[in-house]
This record gives structure tokens, C-alpha cells and sequence, in this order.
């Protein structure tokens, strides 16, 4: 768990790098609003095959050693690509490589999580997001050297140091961290089932999920989140940079706002929140998500203030709802099958979220408020979902209050 988080800074700060400017690092080399979104798609729809992948792979490798392969597959190689893109091609390439990095989403949070006490995850999630956001401090240099050195030559410079900081992240966290119990546990009883075998035990798993009104709720509300930070992450700059007309050199000092607010919110608020149900916060934050994103549709050109006030409702947002949704995630599925339950959420999840990064592309290039418009009513639904959820949970807490505690136990 550690040296999960201790190692964390290595890949966060030349992400935060190069984050806020790929997309219009693409445009700057040909790519058209739609070929930027297929892109996203086509990352998302290789997502669904390494996500389903994930799981079975994780248990049969180990949690440790498929985190250091696909790590290293999905995030150093890409970076060499992206580093001398020219054309639409390259990054097709890249983005098919790089969607490889959904194996190690499962295999990581295993690492992370399950030698853990589940009383400790919300801090352990709030430091995880801690030491992305202090990477991201990092974001206004990219911009001070886009200054001097135009943006092409920057990016191609930062996807370098990316490629060698990340490698490096990957070598540490292999070195310095060791197998959970349950990945042992799970290594012994694969190690004479082939991947093809394993796989076909999805369907039990599968219905296993179908069966947890909990975690339906809780895929829903993963649903939002992707599909609108999959729009965010990919049509913001476009959107500041072509339509607010803030210069990109400028784009930087927003990422870099929104992780000081977050960073902040972590140590003031989450301590004062992380023990209450998650209802409230949750339909705060969701609150906070449609003002940010009718704000961000309503900024006039060039007017900083009111681009910032859609970050700092953005930020107090993220920082609310995030570790919570991951909470969910984890405390909703059964830790003997965990590897393989969070895979198939994550394959769910891709599965509904693919469309919109072409969807994304479509709406942008007819007009680039639309994406935002999506999120608004997307966030709405994020809202009603943890309504719902919430309503579950209460019938379901009232439910093991008045049966007999041997019912109960059955019962849950």
C-alpha cells in the first residue's frame, strides 16, 4: 500500500504535464474536433477486451507483477509515440497501446486496497488523490516553457520526461512493494487454470453483480463520472482555447488552481465528512458538477474570473465525490472475487462510456458548448442514482435492524 502511494508522484507529475494540452496538441498537428473523439473511442472500446483481461490476468500473474508489465507496456511505449507523433496515425496506435493500461487498473487497486482495514479507505483514497493533485502543481511550468519553446517541441519534450519518470515509477513499485495475502490466495488456486477457463467463470460473476442492487447503483453512478470526465478531460482545452480564447500558454494555471482547491478540501473538509453518509456529500457535489459546467458554457471570451469560478466549483466537486464513489466500489463488491468484480464493473462501465468520446467529437465540432450541455444532464443523473442508492441502503440498514440477527446475516 505504501509504496503505492510513495511512488504515485513519479507518474502524476509528467501526466499533470502533459494532460491539459493534448488535446490541442493534436490540433496543432492536423487532427480535426471528430478524429480527436474517435480517438477516444477507439482507447475506450480496446478498454472493454484489457478491462475483462484485467481480472483474470491479475489473479493468475499477481497483482505485483501485472501491475509492473502492463504499467510499463501502456504508459512507456505510448509516451515514445506520442513524443514523435505527425498524423492521425500515430496517435491511433498510441491510444491502442495505451488502452492496455485498464489491466492494470484492477491490479493496482488490489495492491493498493487489500491488505488495507476498510475503515482506512477513504484516507487511503483522499492520499492517493493528495499526491496527484501536488504532481500537478507542476502544470504551470509546461506552460512557461510552451512560451518559449511553442507548443510542439514542449509537448514532445515532456513526453519524454514522462517516459523516463513513469518507467522509473513502474521499477520502484515493483521493487519496494510486496503480493497481497488475497492475490497469493488467488495465484495457488489459478495456477493450473488457463485464461480461457478462467474468463468463462464471468458469467457467475456476472450474475453475482446483477443480483447486488448496491452495486448497480454504484456502476450507474461510475457510468457519470467516466463518461463526463472523459469529456472533460478531452474537450476543456478546446473549448477555453477556441472558444473563451484564453491562450494556451494560460490553460496551465486552471489544472493547477483546481489541485490547490482540491488539495485544500482533502485536510479542511473530507476529515469533517469522510465518516458521514454518503448521500449528502454526494448530491452536494453533484450540485457543484451542473453550476461548474453551466458557468464554464456561459464564460464570455477572455474572461478569466468566471472560468475560474467553474474550476473552483469543479474542484470542491471532485474532491467530494470521487473518494467516495471509490468507496463504494470497493465496500459494494465481495473481496474473495474482487479482482474479478472490479474488472467486469470497469468492462460495464467502458462498454456504456465508448460512444461518447465519438459523441464527444460529433457535438464539439457542431458546437463546442454541446459536450458540456451532455455532462449537465449526465451530472443530473449522477444525482438521482445516489439518491436511489441511498434510499437502498437505509430499507436494507432498517431491513437488518428488525430481522433476527441469524436472518441478518444471511440476509446481507
Amino acid at each position: 500500500m505504501r509504496a503505492c502511494v510513495f511512488t504515485e508522484p513519479l507518474w502524476g507529475i509528467p501526466y499533470n504535464l502533459y494532460t491539459p494540452y493534448v488535446s490541442v496538441y493534436m490540433l496543432a498537428l492536423g487532427l480535426t474536433d471528430a478524429q480527436i473523439g474517435l480517438i477516444v473511442t477507439i482507447s475506450l472500446v480496446l478498454q472493454i477486451f484489457s478491462s475483462l483481461m484485467g481480472g483474470v490476468v491479475t489473479d493468475k500473474l499477481g497483482r505485483r507483477k501485472t501491475t509492473f508489465i502492463f504499467d510499463t507496456i501502456s504508459w512507456s511505449i505510448p509516451c515514445l509515440i506520442w513524443a514523435v507523433a505527425q498524423n492521425f496515425t500515430y496517435f491511433v496506435v498510441a491510444a491502442v497501446i495505451n488502452s492496455l493500461w485498464r489491466m492494470t487498473m484492477t491490479s493496482w487497486t488490489c495492491l493498493l486496497v487489500e491488505d488495507a482495514d476498510s475503515a482506512q479507505l477513504v484516507d487511503i483514497y483522499s492520499w492517493i488523490y493528495i499526491s496527484g493533485l501536488m504532481a500537478a502543481f507542476f502544470a504551470p511550468l509546461a506552460g512557461v516553457l510552451i512560451h518559449i519553446f511553442s507548443l510542439v517541441p514542449t509537448m514532445r519534450g515532456i513526453f519524454l520526461l514522462a517516459f523516463v519518470m513513469m518507467t522509473v515509477k513502474f521499477y520502484a513499485l515493483n521493487r519496494y512493494s510486496t503480493e497481497t495475502q488475497r492475490g497469493l490466495v488467488r495465484m495457488k488456486e489459478s495456477i493450473n487454470q488457463n485464461l480461457f477457463s478462467l474468463v468463462k467463470e464471468y458469467q457467475g460473476v456476472l450474475k453475482q453483480i446483477l443480483k447486488t442492487p448496491q452495486t448497480l447503483y454504484t456502476i450507474g453512478i461510475m457510468l457519470v463520472i467516466t463518461t463526463c470526465s472523459t469529456i472533460n478531460s478531452t474537450f476543456w482545452s478546446i473549448i477555453v482555447t477556441k472558444k473563451i480564447l484564453i491562450p494556451v500558454q494560460d490553460i496551465a494555471i486552471y489544472p493547477f488552481v483546481r489541485s490547490a482547491i482540491m488539495l485544500v478540501f482533502f485536510f479542511m473538509v473530507m476529515p469533517r465528512i469522510r465518516n458521514l453518509n454518503f448521500k449528502n456529500p454526494m448530491l452536494v457535489g453533484f450540485c457543484g458538477f451542473i453550476l461548474s459546467q453551466v458557468i464554464l458554457i456561459s464564460v464570455p471570451e477572455k474572461n478569466y474570473l468566471l472560468l475560474l469560478g467553474s474550476t473552483f466549483l469543479e474542484a470542491c466537486s471532485m474532491a467530494t465525490v470521487n473518494p467516495l464513489v471509490d468507496r463504494m466500489i470497493v465496500l459494494t463488491v465481495d473481496e474473495k472475487e474482487r479482482a474479478r468484480i472490479m474488472a467486469l464493473l470497469y468492462v460495464i462501465v467502458i462498454m456504456f462510456t465508448s460512444p461518447f468520446g465519438w459523441i464527444g467529437g460529433m457535438l464539439s465540432e457542431t458546437n463546442r458548448v454541446l459536450p458540456f450541455v451532455l455532462n449537465i444532464a449526465l451530472y443530473t443523473v449522477g444525482g438521482i442514482l445516489t439518491f436511489k442508492a441511498a434510499r437502498y441502503a437505509a430499507q436494507k440498514a432498517r431491513q437488518t435492524e428488525i430481522l433476527p440477527p441469524a436472518v441478518a446475516v444471511i440476509e446481507n
